[in-house]
Formats: C-alpha cells, structure tokens, sequence
C-alpha cells in the first residue's frame, strides 16, 4: 500500500442487502481499496472488489453482513491488504440516524452500539442494517477503534424555526419529533469544497446544495453552518427521490388507510420502495427515466417535470431564507452526472444572477468545477462528493484524540 495500514481506515456503509466499503488513508486521501457486497441474504451474492488497480469478483451465497465482511477481508488478503493481520487505524462507519442523542463522531462501545439500535424506529430501514455492518466488523476485528459518523449531525443545530414541526408540542417531545436531515456527511463536505473552489472564507458564503441520487436532498448554508434542510424527522421529506415521494399531504396517508384499506406497513413500503420517480415512471434509474423521455414516454416526461418542480421550489426558498446566494451546488449520482437537470433547474433565472453556461455544463469532466460563466455574480458548481473520505477524516480526529 506505501503507506503503513496503521495510516488507513477502513470506512464500511452496510445497507439492508449490501455493504460497500473503501479502505483510504484520509491525510493524502489515497485508496487502498474498495468494494461491494450486494444481494447479501441472497443465492447470488456477489462482491466486486477493487485493489491496486485491479478488480476481482465472487459469485457465491452469503447468509448475512458477518459472512459478508468475512469475504471482504478474504478479498483484502488475497490482494496484498490482510486487515485482520495488519490492523487499520480505525473503522469508520455510516449510521444513517443520531437522534438528538449523536451529533458528532462517535466511538463506538456496547452502549453507543445498543444506543443505535433504539434509535432504529427513527429509521427502520436503515439504522439495522448499519448496526449489523457495526457489529460485524466489531466481530472481525476486535482491536480496531470502531467510530459511528452520523448523517444527521450536520444537521444537529438547526435553527428552531427550522427544526420544529407544528403538532402538539408535548407529543413531539415525548416522541423525538423534529426535523433532522440527512446526507449531512455530503453536504458538509461538498459546502466545505466549494469555498476551496471559489478561494473564500466559508463564514462569507450563502450556499445552496443540492444532493441528488437515487435519495435527494437540499440545504441550505449560512457561513459554513446549515439553516435549513429538506429531509426531516425521516428521509422522506423534501424533494422527489428515486423510490420516495418527497413532500405531501399528511392526509395522503390516513385516506389510504381508510380508502384504499393498506395498513401502516404498507404504506410505509408504498412511500419508501414505491413512490417517486419509480411510482410516477416505473423506473428509478435516471438513465433509464431520460431514456424513457425520449422515446416519448408521457409517464417519464411527467416524472422528471415534478421532479425539476421540486427543486426550484426548494431552490426559491432557500434564496429567501438566505436573503441571497453566492454559489449552488450539484453533488451525487444525478446531481454530477446529469447536465439537463442542472440546466432545467437553473433555468430562466439571469435576473437572480444564476446562470449556467452550456458548454461548461456539458463538458465531459468529473472534477469539481464551475460551470457558470466566470461573471456570473452567483457561483455554480458541480463538486463530487466524497462522504467516505469524510467518514474516514472524521474516524481518524476521533482516534488521535484516545492517543
């Protein structure tokens, strides 16, 4: 590796049937490693693993994420990396909910551990699956500090205003009911780049960032600090996603218990699995949806065309709320990678100072750039996002500090 395992960390996100993972050195940002488990629970399992330059492939059951990180570490030692025998500095792991109980990087012990699984009815799609990610790699590697990064910290000291839901105020209290955003990792790091982009002081700068995969969410930053956000108590909230609706009526949900008689479960399968752009299209691939588009496909067209609408109502609020913006940012799979999207929702607002100069939005270019022109008074950006160096970067600050 050129470096000493001693200077990497291994950061590990662990979803309901996969876990992905890298192995980086988060000082020079270099990678080791990296991968993914997919199918995990499945008889056809598969891990891609990626080590110096080259990648290698299993196909073979894998019962649960104990069994699949074992295979991971299989991988590691076949390419010249033995984690089990080497050590890393520590084991960074994604946790998708903190709670009002974690608003920092955490070090992870029993407590902290069960502490994570109690906050699984805040997120119950996804704070079990990292919890099993947690207690897999405590398993495996039983030396290595293992640090949960949470992505709802970022988020942790919004604003009242911004953070409080208007239903009975007791009954929130007594719940943990407040808005807590999500994504925090990416938009703290990508908000963090673009003042390196644009050579400014972050505490000079109104920003507005959109993250856009297949979850979608926005933010918006005041002097390096978020004042609002679009994903709430959960990640439904906001802005239309691959399989989510983003905002609706809360009335939507009581009309179908009573209407179309679904029980709680399945309308949170409907609203989590079913809904967005797949609900709308059938398809929650981006690629496949501007596929559909030009084939004509009145369902896709609709679909992208609420989708674009989300984004310049949050757009429009956050420049309120702001009193004004210097840059807007895309990150994330749909946010770096499509150039209509970015186009459609930047459109026709010159007046604003936004602007988005076509062919540097076109350009075949996946570095962090402006691609406003060079005298627009509102910087636009597209800055890939890095959470697993972030992840890594915060796992380390934790360790140092033990030492």
């Amino acid at each position: 590796m050129g470096e000493t395992a001693e200077d990497f960390v291994l950061v590990i996100n662990s979803g309901s049937s996969s876990i992905k993972y890298q192995l980086l050195d988060p000082e020079s940002s270099v990678v080791a490693a990296s991968g993914i488990v997919e199918r995990i629970g499945e008889d056809d399992s598969v891990i891609q693993h990626r080590a110096d330059g080259e990648s290698a492939e299993r196909r073979e059951p894998i019962a649960d994420h104990t069994a699949g990180l074992r295979l991971v570490f299989e991988m590691f030692a076949a390419t010249g990396h033995d984690l089990r025998r080497e050590g890393v500095r520590a084991v960074g792991h994604r946790v998708v909910h903190g709670g009002e109980v974690f608003y920092r990087p955490t070090l992870i012990d029993d407590d902290v551990a069960a502490a994570i699984s109690d906050l699984s009815a805040l997120a119950p799609l996804h704070n079990p699956a990292n919890l099993a990610g947690i207690e897999s790699a405590r398993a495996l590697l039983p030396g290595a500090p293992q640090v949960a990064v949470f992505d709802t910290a970022f988020f942790h000291g919004l604003p009242a205003a911004a953070k409080t839901y208007a239903i009975d105020a007791k009954v929130a209290a007594a719940h943990g009911i407040r808005k807590y955003g999500f994504h925090g990792t990416s938009h703290e790091y990508v908000s963090g780049r673009v003042a390196e982009l644009l050579g400014r002081d972050p505490g000079e700068l109104n920003q507005i960032v959109f993250h856009l995969g297949n979850g979608a969410s926005a933010s918006a930053i005041r002097g390096g600090r978020p004042v609002d956000t679009s994903m709430g108590l959960t990640p439904l909230e906001g802005l239309v996603m691959g399989t989510r609706p983003g905002d609706l009526d809360p009335g939507i949900v009581a009309h179908l218990a009573r209407s179309a008689h679904l029980d709680i479960d399945q309308i949170d399968t409907l609203l989590n699995r079913d809904s967005g752009i797949k609900g709308l299209s059938g398809v929650n691939d981006f690629r496949e949806l501007r596929r559909l588009i030009e084939t004509g496909d009145e369902a896709a067209r609709l679909a992208y065309d609420v989708y674009v609408h989300r984004l310049r109502r949050y757009l429009g609020a956050y420049l309120i709320e702001l009193g004004g913006v210097d840059a807007i940012t895309f990150t994330a799979g749909v946010g770096e990678n499509s150039p209509q999207v970015r186009a459609d929702a930047l459109a026709g607002l010159a007046r604003f100072g936004i602007e988005v100069d076509p062919a540097a939005n076109t350009a075949e270019n996946r570095a962090a750039r402006r691609i406003s022109p060079p005298d627009a008074p509102v910087a636009v950006l597209v800055v890939p996002t890095n959470e697993e160096l972030a992840i890594a970067r915060a796992a380390r600050r934790v360790v140092d500090r033990l030492d």
